[in-house]
């Protein structure tokens, strides 16, 4: 009897309210808590800049997971993003958006090898190396996973959840942190002569929202659960409230551990800060070890992406978005040889022309804010289309419009804040997203040529 209520329509197993809210915390932490924190703390001008960035963040990310499961919920498909940006606008924004997004997706692979890279140079040389050099290091990781793929070989299931295990393990070995005061910097009290206007705190908590919305990302995956989830009404909010809360629970206390042992002056140009952590506890043993563990990480996330996104690549090259030549599959092996080596060199390429991770995480961070906002305005389009229509199975927002309001309002903001502190960056990213949308509108007639025949 059980069984058959965990079940739909159609047989497939339904998610249960435990289930999502591992998926949820699975998503979402990653790898760029070992690095951003550095970031967020070059950007904020005070203490408190710094963790209101890291609480409002998990606050978006709940906005931001919980919209996208009423999208999937009112318009389950497959596909990734691309048709539901076809339905709710044209299929040359579903296509330049599509388009930027994989391309972000390249950028934060290089991203997460740069950090891979950091770490593991601080015990393989004596003296820091530079920032190209460390770019190498980091291509060196994707080329060797590309090879790899492109063999045929996969990484096993059992090795991915090891990623995971390493990964929480090594979350709170950071969080233990907190329990030797004797390891923590000590921080001395120090007059208050400088005082900031409100527009340069402003701009601060823009600045600092950057990389803590990188590390935040991975909860729009939610967008393909909302008729997946047993009790989908009661219990996708609930799944997803429980596992946000969780990771802003271990990000601020990882943040707080930083702050902590390392403090926060130095924490602005600290390197490899998890591994500095570690040696504060264990010493040169615990820093090269979690050097290491978090380089194998590194090594098994450029393994998953590099496996999931070319699939993306074959999925639009079967609707016809993209040339039949993405298709192109080793009979023999099953691997997809030209969208493989594609998204390998995007994120090679990635590393050649913005060698360090401050200038990736601008580039990504803002293609971010495209796909984010206009993912997320798709529901007010959605909502509007289906009044009047039976939605007693659909999975609702209460606090709508609030919420997705909130959501769009802030990646705007950081959009904005990285086109003031970036403007090359910015431009580069609209000129992306504009040059996708005229391909789109160059290739139509040939498209339409071919589907005639």
């Amino acid at each position: 009897m059980t069984q058959r209520m965990d079940k739909d329509k159609q047989g497939r197993s339904l998610l249960s309210l435990f289930d999502l809210t591992m998926i949820v915390i699975g998503l979402v932490i990653g790898l760029g808590i070992f690095r951003t924190a550095t970031d967020s703390a070059k950007a904020a001008i005070t203490p408190n800049v710094f963790f209101l960035a890291w609480l409002f963040g998990g606050l978006v990310a709940l906005c931001g997971a919980l919209t996208y499961a009423e999208i999937g919920s009112r318009y389950p498909v497959t596909g990734g993003y691309y048709k539901i940006f076809a339905t709710a606008y044209h299929p040359s924004v579903a296509f330049g958006i599509n388009c930027i997004i994989l391309i972000s997706n390249a950028a934060s692979l290089a991203a997460v090898a740069l950090i891979g890279s950091e770490y593991l140079a601080e015990i393989v040389f004596d003296k820091p190396p530079t920032d190209v050099v460390k770019s190498f290091m980091a291509m060196g990781a994707i080329l060797i996973f590309y090879i790899i793929n492109l063999m045929g070989l996969k990484v096993s299931a059992k090795t991915q959840n090891m990623l995971m295990m390493i990964k929480i393990g090594m979350l709170v070995l950071l969080i233990t942190a907190l329990f030797f005061p004797a390891k923590h910097t000590e921080v001395k009290a120090v007059v208050e002569t400088q005082s900031f206007s409100t527009m340069e705190y402003i701009r601060s908590f823009g600045l600092a929202l950057i990389a803590v919305c990188f590390t935040y990302g991975g909860y729009q995956q939610t967008i393909n659960f909302g008729d997946e989830v047993k009790n989908a009404q009661k219990n996708l909010p609930r799944g997803i409230f429980i596992g946000i809360l969780v990771i802003i629970g271990l990000y601020l206390l990882v943040s707080y551990s930083y702050f902590k042992v390392i403090g926060f002056e130095d924490l602005k140009t600290s390197k490899g800060i998890a591994a500095i952590v570690a040696e504060r506890i264990f010493g040169a043993p615990g820093r090269y070890a979690f050097s290491i563990l978090l380089f194998i990480a590194v090594l098994a996330y450029v393994n998953v992406i590099l496996l999931s996104n070319p699939r993306v690549m074959y999925a639009m090259s079967e609707d016809g978005i993209l040339p039949a030549i993405f298709k192109k599959k080793d009979g023999k092996k099953g691997v997809l040889t030209v969208s493989l080596t594609v998204y390998a060199l995007l994120s090679i390429g990635t590393l050649f022309f913005l060698d360090t991770f401050d200038k990736i995480l601008g580039f990504t961070i803002f293609l971010d804010c495209i796909g984010m906002a206009f993912s997320a305005a798709t529901l007010f389009i959605l909502r509007k289309r289906m009044k009047g229509q039976d939605d007693s199975k659909i999975y609702k927002l209460r606090l709508y419009p609030l919420m997705p309001l909130l959501f769009i309002a802030t990646y705007v903001f950081v959009a904005l804040s990285i086109a003031y502190d970036q403007p090359y960056t910015a431009l580069t990213g609209v000129l992306v997203l504009g040059a996708f949308i005229g391909i789109y509108f160059l290739t139509a007639r040939w498209r339409n040529i071919k589907t005639i025949n």
